[in-house]
C-alpha cells in the first residue's frame, strides 16, 4: 500500500473547530497574553501567550518564566460545555446530525446538507456564519474570539487536521480548509508524524528519518505490521490517506439503550450527572455482554414540560463509560445553565443513553492512533490535544 492509495477513504466530513476554546469560554480575547491550567500543566494560552514561548503541556514556572506577563486562569470544563452548546444549537440549523467531539470541535457528514446548500462551498460559508454570529453573541463582539476554523475532507482524521490548519479569520469569521475529494493523501504526506500522536512509534519513525506522513506512507504496508503490529498498520493506513472511520456497517443491537426516569424532577446538573454515571455503567455493561463498544452515543434529555435536547456525542477511539458521562454532564451543562431564551422551563423527567454506533470490542478500529482499550480513556484525552494544535 501507497500513499496514493484512495480505497477507502472515509465519508465526506466537515469539521468545525474553536481554537483556544478554554480561553475563548472565559472570555478572553487572542490579543491578551493568557493561558489556562488543568492539573498544573497549560492546556490552552492565547496567540500573544504563545509568541512570547508559552506552549500546550508546560507547567506553569516554565510558562511565567517565558512570559512573566501572562494571565493565569483554572480551567472550567462546566463553563466550556455550557457555552459551546450554543454553537452546536447554531449548526443544527445546518443538519441534525452533528456530532460533537467534546466543548470547541464538533463534525457532521457533508452528503445530506451538501445538496440543501447548494453545493460544497455554500456548505461551509453557511456553517461559518452560523457559528461566527454564535461566537459574536457569547463574547459580545467579533474582537473577543480567534473565530472558527473548518476543515472539509475524505475522513475524519483529515478534516480535523484541515479544520486545524484553517485561518480562522478568514471570510465570515471562519477560515476554511477543503481538501477535495480524493486529495487527502496530498494533503497529510508534508504534515509532521507527529499528528499521529503516537509518542512512542513517532519517536522510532523519526529517528528512522521518517518525519512526515508521506514518507511514513510510502513504505510498503506489510514491511510496517511485520515491524511495528497492528498500531503501525493503523497509523500507516491514517497516513495513507485511509480513514478508518466510520466502523463497518452493521445494525446496533435494539435492547442496548438505557434510561432513567427522575421522579421528582432534577434541576440540577450535579443530581442528573450522578445518575448519569451509574447509567453509563449499565451501558458498558450492555454492551461489553454483547462484545461491542461505543463509539457514537445518543444522549437524550426530556422535561417535565416535554421539552427535549438530543446531542450525538462521536470519540475517536471508543466511549467508555467515564467518557459517557462525562458527556451527558457537559451537554446537560449547556442546557440547564445556559441563556435563558433557551433553558428548559421544568426539570428533568427522563434520561436515555442509546450507542447509535458500535465496533467489536476486541480487534476493533482503533482512532488517530490506535492503542490497546486498557488506553481507551487515555486516548480521548490524547484527542483533545490533537484538536487543540
Amino acid at each position: 500500500m501507497s500513499g496514493t492509495t484512495t480505497v477507502d477513504a472515509g465519508v465526506r466530513t466537515l469539521v468545525v473547530r474553536c481554537p483556544d476554546w478554554p480561553l475563548t469560554a472565559l472570555g478572553v480575547g487572542p490579543l491578551q497574553p493568557a493561558l489556562v491550567l488543568a492539573s498544573g500543566r497549560v492546556v490552552a494560552a492565547t496567540p500573544a501567550a504563545r509568541e512570547a514561548g508559552v506552549a500546550r503541556g508546560q507547567r506553569l514556572r516554565e510558562a511565567q518564566f517565558r512570559c512573566p506577563e501572562v494571565r493565569v486562569l483554572e480551567r472550567d470544563d462546566s463553563r466550556e460545555a455550557r457555552r459551546f452548546e450554543a454553537v452546536v444549537a447554531a449548526l443544527q440549523d445546518v443538519t441534525p446530525w452533528l456530532e460533537t467531539w467534546h466543548p470547541g470541535s464538533c463534525s457532521f457528514g457533508v452528503k445530506g446538507p451538501v445538496r440543501l446548500s447548494g453545493g460544497e462551498a455554500n456548505l461551509v460559508r453557511r456553517a461559518a456564519r452560523l457559528a461566527s454570529a454564535a461566537l459574536d453573541d457569547l463574547v459580545g463582539s467579533p474582537a473577543g474570539h480567534p473565530g472558527c476554523g473548518i476543515g472539509v475532507a475524505d475522513g475524519r482524521f483529515a478534516a480535523g487536521l484541515a479544520a486545524g490548519a484553517a485561518d480562522a479569520s478568514g471570510v465570515d469569521g471562519g477560515g476554511a480548509v477543503v481538501v477535495p475529494p480524493g486529495g487527502v493523501p496530498a494533503f497529510l504526506a508534508p504534515l509532521s508524524i507527529s499528528v499521529l500522536e503516537r509518542p512512542a512509534l513517532v519517536d522510532v519513525l523519526v529517528r528512522l528519518g521518517l518525519d512526515t506522513l508521506g514518507a511514513f506512507a510510502a513504505l510498503p504496508a506489510a514491511d510496517v505490521v511485520a515491524r511495528f503490529g497492528a498500531e503501525g498498520r493503523d497509523a500507516h493506513r491514517l497516513a495513507s490517506g485511509i480513514d478508518g472511520w466510520p466502523p463497518p456497517p452493521g445494525p446496533v443491537p435494539p435492547d442496548l439503550a438505557v434510561s432513567v426516569a427522575f421522579d421528582p424532577p432534577v434541576e440540577r446538573v450535579d443530581q442528573a450527572a450522578f445518575a448519569a454515571r451509574t447509567l453509563a455503567e449499565v451501558l458498558h455493561g450492555r454492551l461489553s455482554d454483547s462484545g461491542l463498544a461505543c463509539t457514537l452515543v445518543l444522549v437524550e434529555a426530556e422535561t417535565e414540560h416535554g421539552e427535549r435536547l438530543a446531542r450525538r456525542w462521536r470519540d475517536e477511539g471508543v466511549l467508555g463509560p467515564g467518557a459517557v458521562a462525562d458527556r451527558v454532564r457537559w451537554q446537560l451543562e449547556g442546557w440547564l445553565n445556559g441563556p435563558p431564551a433557551t433553558r428548559p422551563t421544568s426539570g428533568i423527567t427522563t434520561l436515555v443513553l442509546t450507542p447509535d454506533e458500535v465496533v467489536p470490542a476486541t480487534g476493533r478500529q482503533q482512532g488517530f492512533w490506535g492503542g490497546a482499550s486498557a488506553a481507551d480513556e487515555r486516548a480521548a484525552r490524547a484527542c483533545i490535544r490533537v484538536e487543540g494544535l
